[in-house]
């Protein structure tokens, strides 16, 4: 089993001088539930090499059980300081993509050309994909085989604009992925703030907030293990 994980390139919170990009918990997690069950995992970016680490998701408090294993294991280090360059990503190697959050992806990977088209090829050869948190938000311009909105019509979830409102960056992101989704037609529901909420509608799998990357990814490796 071959899994890609896309990660975000984008440092920068908006104008706010911050710092931000991917969300190390929606990375961890998600990364031993697949190693743990055997999958070869490769890590990919749109500029390749190490991604940014938003700085406030290794805070004390958002630290977890899977995020301090993956900062002690040097193999995995060693994969995210050498992330593969999202250009040269190829759908047909792989048997699924995961897409951790942090607020990066909604500045480069929303409007990623590459990360556009990979999802497509994904949908398009039958595949599931899986996005978190934030993540979802990178949907806003892929379109299904019948060139509609891929999330038009699907049960979909994301950060919510609640969620984005209590961390204060309502004004800040270049647009919410609650509102973003509901905008293309997708079914958008939400459970709790900050609990594991996860939805699955045909090839596409998404989780609310980082509490939920872990439920994510075992939904993406159950929905593999239907397929095979």
């Amino acid at each position: 089993m071959k899994v890609l994980m896309v990660l975000t390139s984008h440092d920068q919170l908006g104008n706010t001088g911050r710092k931000t990009g991917f969300w190390l918990e929606e990375l961890a997690a998600p990364y031993y539930a697949f190693k743990d069950a055997g999958a070869e995992v490769t890590l990919a970016s749109p500029k390749g090499g190490r991604p940014p680490l938003d700085p406030k998701s290794n805070e004390p408090q958002f630290q977890t059980d899977a995020t301090h294993r993956f900062e002690a294991d040097s193999a995995a280090m060693a994969q995210l300081a050498s992330t593969v360059t999202l250009a040269d990503v190829s759908a047909a190697d792989f048997d699924t993509v995961f897409y951790p959050g942090g607020h990066g992806p909604l500045w480069d990977l929303a409007e990623d050309k590459n990360s556009i088209a990979l999802i497509e090829r994904f949908i398009a050869t039958g595949k599931t994909v899986a996005l978190v948190c934030h993540a979802p938000g990178v949907l806003r311009h892929v379109n299904g085989p019948d060139g509609r909105p891929l999330v038009e019509g699907k049960k979909v979830t994301g950060f919510a604009n609640s969620e984005e409102e209590g961390v204060g960056l309502t004004d800040v992101v270049p647009f919410l992925v609650e509102d973003e989704l509901r905008a293309k037609g997708g079914i958008y529901s939400k459970g709790p703030d900050w609990a594991s909420y996860v939805l699955q509608d045909g090839q596409l799998i998404t989780g609310q907030n980082p509490g939920s990357s872990f439920a994510a990814a075992r939904a993406l490796m159950d929905a593999l293990e239907v397929a095979a």
